[in-house]
């Protein structure tokens, strides 16, 4: 495997500070290879390369990692849930494992958007590669205007590499894509392959014109719903990462980490010792701002 530039982001939020360049050689693991407490096999590093970022990687199997790393730099860089649906309990059962809270809520967001939008709900779904083509040219402008776009340089791709996969994987039928409008308009979009049965929660983005509606919450569910019908899929894998939207539809997780694997030199060990410290300092200012109960304040200053 190629190492690539990945930049070490010293980051408030969606706010990048600063960034660390490192040539790493990215370990993606796979729901089912966290699941099942998978340990990767590193594939060799040439002469470029600083290391490995490693992803996914089940929480318990962190110090068997870093053994396996053959005295190179371990540094976690941060801890999260993989949440994931299981779409084979068929949809009457996830509705119910939902909180009331969070079924009422969407109800009343899906509500609200229907009637501005004339009292129905306008969900458009695409999965051929015709279909594509009207997608990606909507959902590419909404992307345009998110923060994710913005702030991060994660909206929607263009580029040759991602439209290529987008069209095998639609000729293949292992692409599923939908778009939210309201009034009318283009609020909301959702995109996401499918390999082996699971469905990724690849690229999403909203209009920022149409937070007050929620668009996001309210496509997913819409999107869900379509993935259950269907009845050929075994999960929704909402990748790395954590989140409340996350965390309010998941009916699982599995504890991972984000784990770096660095040459032992003098600059990975100073970078190390600085992210961790940085880190730490994000840390212990989240719960600070959550005691004293800044947390829309500190959302502001984050993007």
């Amino acid at each position: 495997m190629t190492a690539m530039p990945l930049p070490l982001r010293f980051q408030v939020g969606a706010r990048t500070l600063m960034a660390v360049q490192r040539q790493l050689v990215r370990v993606p693991l796979s729901l089912d290879e966290a699941m099942e407490g998978r340990l990767p096999v590193l594939p060799t590093l040439d002469r470029t390369a600083h290391g490995y970022a490693i992803t996914s990687l089940p929480a318990d199997r962190r110090d068997a990692m870093a053994f396996a790393g053959g005295g190179m730099i371990a540094f976690v860089r941060q801890h999260y849930t993989r949440h994931y649906i299981d779409l084979t309990i068929g949809f009457d059962a996830y509705q119910a494992s939902l909180s009331g809270n969070t079924r009422s809520t969407i109800k009343r967001k899906t509500r609200k958007v229907a009637d501005v939008s004339g009292g129905t709900l306008d969900i458009r779904r695409f999965r051929t590669p015709d279909e594509m083509t009207a997608f990606h040219d909507i959902a590419r402008r909404i992307s345009l205007r998110t923060y994710q776009e913005r702030l991060l340089g994660s909206g929607l791709p263009d580029d040759d590499a991602f439209l290529r996969q987008m069209y095998s994987g639609a000729a293949a039928d292992s692409v599923r894509a939908w778009l939210l409008y309201v009034a009318g308009e283009p609020a909301a979009y959702l995109y996401c392959p499918v390999q082996g049965g699971v469905v990724r929660y690849d690229h999403v983005g909203h209009d920022p014109a149409f937070n007050d509606l929620s668009p996001g919450a309210v496509l997913q569910m819409a999107a869900l719903g379509d993935l259950f019908a269907e009845g050929r899929f075994t999960r929704f894998d909402f990748t790395e990462g954590d989140g409340q939207h996350k965390r309010q539809f998941a009916t699982g997780g599995v504890a991972c980490i984000d784990m770096l694997l660095l040459r032992a030199s003098l600059v990975n060990r100073l970078t190390t010792v600085a992210l961790g410290g940085f880190d730490r300092s994000m840390a212990l200012g989240k719960r600070a701002t959550q005691k004293l109960g800044l947390q829309k304040v500190a959302k502001r200053i984050r993007r």
